[in-house]
């Protein structure tokens, strides 16, 4: 069906009055039904994640619907006995979350699958412990994590509190595939699901069961000892927990910013809730500009991500995923060893993108590291292969460069909750000594050598988005490149083929001449490509001009296929 003809349908079957309204204001546009009809939203190991809006292409209580619907139908499909398994489901602060989070109940509901609905937001780890702790076959969280306010999500999580792999996706994403979006869905109020006992709050014990587990990770200090931090919730999920969690290590001089601590679906002092940027970070900033904290952190709306910054000279840095990756994996090492409690085979996962920095300092605390494809379900599955070996104790720190960490197997997801925990405790270890993070920091380049990361992303928005992604792809296959910035290519590596055991994904790597490197490949939630660049110097000069050097060679090239 072309998409004119799926838009009269759409304005048939509708009825939803916000729908109907958008509906409406794209029909003298065949560029706007285009975007909105071309495709049917893609669920992945991600789920699903788009923009807001009617349509195929589009977030709804539609689209969410039918994926629910599919989801419901493998769960029946696949139950061990009469009863089907049961479904944990959480959601965000974004415009419509709760209103998917019930409307996903409600399908289960109508398909006689009970649910465990948290009564109010929650971040994303606390679904994954639920998930697990409750003992359901799957579990839904409604969120599209730092996107821009125009974007909403739904991500499914399997049994073990992971999202879903590549199987369980294809499975789930066959059994949606035969689901007609309007003729198809069960459905009943959300109410009546819950009068029925189809749809059950989840009590306030389980939230604490995951704040009891996050607390068991934190390390062994004098509760008074002081400090200071500014946390914005960037209008998110992250407020009760981390706070409770930090208060609970004795970290009670906390100044929130009052203006991002509610929900706010449309973020409105922060149009891009990513802690990576300094823009969303702002309004902390000039919080610490008041107040003089150790430390600004801030969560991302669903509260698996967290960022930082500290006082250098005038002005507050922001650390990287990966600067405050190493320096967790350092404080963590040398803290277990301290207290006696680091295990006899320690184990750290780190992903195929993160900072090669890992490497020699967990060979210096006698680590072994992991890596595994981009997605912190890999991560977690590593985790679930320790523990099937009776080695769930030797694993002692995850983490990947997009500030997503996790320390413990409460969750099987990143953990802002538990990451920002051991941040302060990491802080409060440092101030003993004088020094703040961005010192640290600087301490362990000063010791392990410069070792810089830079991620380029390029956006290729509309329907022929990804067709010039896939020609990118291919070019770098068919013809790859035998040097970047005059630096000679020694190993070229396509994870679509399988490298060190992994699955296949559509990822290559080069790595150059002295250690640098360079990967691309789309990614998984976003129309984007990213090109990550690695470069090792023994000063922060040398190792910043080979990566511009490098950056500008590889942007040249990717801006050919826009």
């Amino acid at each position: 069906m072309d998409c004119r003809s799926l838009y009269d349908l759409w304005c048939e079957k509708v009825s939803d009055a916000e729908l109907r309204a958008d509906l409406e204001a794209m029909s003298e546009s065949d560029e706007a039904i285009e975007d909105a009809f071309y495709r049917t939203l893609e669920f992945g190991t991600a789920g699903l994640r788009g923009v807001l809006g009617a349509g195929t292409n589009r977030m709804n209580i539609h689209t969410v619907g039918q994926a629910t619907q599919g989801i419901a139908n493998y769960i029946k499909h696949n139950a061990q006995d009469s009863k089907p398994g049961t479904v944990a489901i959480c959601y965000d602060s974004r415009i419509n979350s709760e209103l998917f989070a019930h409307t996903a109940a409600s399908v289960l509901a109508a398909n006689g699958i009970t649910s465990y609905v948290y009564p109010r937001l929650e971040p994303t780890p606390a679904l994954s412990f639920a998930t697990r702790f409750l003992g359901c076959a799957m579990g839904i969280n409604v969120t599209a994590s730092h996107n821009p306010s125009q974007y909403n999500g739904y991500k499914a999580y399997g049994p073990d509190g992971c999202q879903i792999a590549s199987d369980m996706a294809d499975a789930i994403t066959e059994c949606i595939e035969q689901v007609d979006i309007f003729d198809d869905v069960q459905s009943m109020s959300f109410e009546q699901a819950q009068e029925r006992g189809l749809v059950v709050m989840i009590d306030e014990d389980v939230l604490d069961a995951y704040l009891d587990s996050v607390y068991e990770q934190h390390v062994p200090q004098k509760a008074d000892d002081p400090l200071r931090v500014v946390y914005t919730p960037l209008h998110g999920t992250g407020l009760e927990c981390v706070t409770r969690i930090l208060q609970r290590i004795g970290v009670t001089d906390i100044h929130v910013v009052e203006e991002q601590a509610q929900p706010d679906g449309n973020f409105t002092t922060c149009p891009y809730p990513n802690p990576e940027n300094r823009d969303a970070l702002e309004r902390g900033i000039a919080l610490c500009e008041k107040v003089h904290p150790d430390l600004l952190l801030a969560t991302d709306p669903d509260a698996d991500r967290v960022g930082i910054a500290v006082k250098d000279g005038d002005d507050y840095k922001l650390l990287s995923g990966n600067e405050v990756g190493v320096l967790l994996l350092d404080f963590i090492c040398r803290s277990r060893i301290a207290a006696g409690t680091m295990p006899e085979n320690p184990v750290a996962v780190t992903t195929i993108v993160s900072s090669s920095m890992v490497d020699p300092i967990a060979e210096h605390y006698g680590v072994e590291v992991r890596r595994v494809l981009t997605g912190f379900k890999y991560i977690g599955g590593v985790i679930a292969e320790l523990e099937s070996e009776n080695r769930g104790d030797d694993f002692i720190f995850g983490f990947e460069e997009s500030y997503g960490y996790l320390a413990g197997t409460h969750a099987r997801d990143k953990d802002a909750v538990v990451a920002s925990m051991l941040i302060c405790q990491m802080a409060r270890y440092y101030r003993a000594l004088d020094k703040n993070l961005y010192q640290a920091m600087q301490d362990l380049y000063d010791e392990y050598g410069f070792y810089h990361n830079r991620t380029l992303s390029f956006t290729f928005e509309g329907s022929d988005g990804a067709r010039k992604m896939t020609a990118l792809m291919d070019a770098l296959r068919t013809s790859p490149l035998p040097s970047i910035a005059n630096l000679y290519v020694q190993t070229y590596k396509d994870y679509k083929v399988g490298v060190n055991g992994l699955p296949a994904a559509n990822v290559l790597e080069f790595d150059l001449d002295n250690d640098h490197k360079v990967i691309v490949r789309p990614s998984g939630t976003e129309p984007k490509v990213k090109v990550y660049v690695f470069t090792v110097g023994d000063t922060e000069r040398q190792a910043r001009s080979i990566d511009a050097h490098i950056a500008g060679e590889m942007t040249t090239y990717v801006k050919k296929f826009e």
